[in-house]
């Protein structure tokens, strides 16, 4: 299993922080959809984006977001380590579990301007 390469890990590590010092929860949310996109081929980043969800949906008392990420939690490392996490999900519980999205312009250039070193 590969690194994280640091301008991901570090543009990941961005929308952490943007996360945690938003007190708005849709922005909250936002960053961390981002930061699990940037996170999904790599099994602890992928965890700990499910994580801080999970944290976030307690916080906003959002039952089924919680559960869901309580299920996301469980084989979101798992599909990172075998590659089947589907590339571009948000991690959100309105988003089917293996669909694939379109990656947003912004972090599809962070995520392959590394992308012989990232494999």
């Amino acid at each position: 299993m590969s690194r994280m390469p640091a301008r991901v890990r570090s543009a990941f590590e961005a929308e952490l922080e943007r996360a945690r010092s938003s007190t708005d929860p849709d922005q909250q949310w936002r960053a961390l959809e981002r930061a699990h996109i940037l996170s999904q081929e790599w099994a602890w980043p992928h965890t700990r984006a499910h994580w801080a969800m999970l944290r976030l949906a307690l916080r906003c008392r959002d039952r089924r977001e919680a559960v869901g990420q309580v299920v996301r939690l469980a084989f979101g490392g798992i599909a990172s380590a075998t590659g089947r996490a589907p590339l571009g999900n948000t991690g959100r519980t309105d988003v089917g579990i293996f669909t694939p999205m379109q990656i947003p312009e912004d972090l599809a250039a962070v995520l392959t301007a590394d992308a012989t070193t990232a494999r």
